[in-house]
């Protein structure tokens, strides 16, 4: 009796070594975009790989010489608010508890900055924290970020503006002079590498 071979089932259109290279490449700054929205490893983890499962099936709608980056970032996005809505009915962590029981004593002043950082970002409304991770920490311009968001430019300047001044506010700053030499403390706040 001859059995059917098995075939694994042919790559998407669109879908070829250079698009899987690029999407490996793009692992640590979706991790890093995912970690920003969750706080959560395990969420991040499973966002950036539903982010990448999506990538892979929808490569045809990519548009080869643009941003691959934003368009990743944009899918992460849409399905993180996705995931959202779908989590209306958990707790959440509005007193800390959680989050208070993943801290650890920092053992050197930087870490002690970074976790006032750190706190600061968190007390950010979403959309600002977003906005300011992706111009600040992931060096997207304002285009870019606004395109990823769904918004206009000038809301997300605004955005940006506004999470910038809220953190030097947050964190007793008088400008952004007072930030030490935390390459992503400085972007967040918007002053020079």
């Amino acid at each position: 009796m001859n059995c059917p071979s098995i075939r694994p089932p042919a790559a998407p259109g669109g879908a070829d070594a250079e698009m899987r290279d690029l999407l490996l490449a793009a692992i640590p700054a979706l991790r890093a975009f995912a970690y920003s929205l969750t706080y959560n490893l395990d969420r991040s983890d499973d966002l950036v790989q539903d982010t990448l499962v999506r990538a892979w099936t929808k490569a045809e709608s990519f548009q080869r010489g643009t941003n691959l980056t934003a368009w990743l970032f944009t899918i992460l996005r849409n399905l993180f608010y996705s995931e959202q809505r779908k989590r209306k009915r958990e707790v959440e962590d509005a007193e800390g508890v959680h989050a208070g029981r993943l801290t650890s004593l920092p053992e050197q002043e930087i870490r002690v900055e970074m976790r006032e950082f750190q706190t600061a970002l968190d007390t950010l409304p979403l959309s600002q924290r977003e906005a300011l991770v992706l111009v600040g920490a992931q060096s997207f311009t304002y285009e870019e970020a606004a395109a990823i968001c769904g918004v206009a430019v000038g809301t997300m300047k605004s955005r940006v503006s506004r999470a910038r001044g809220r953190l030097i506010e947050t964190l007793g700053m008088t400008g952004t002079d007072d930030i030490g030499a935390d390459a992503l403390t400085r972007a967040a706040a918007g002053s020079a590498p």
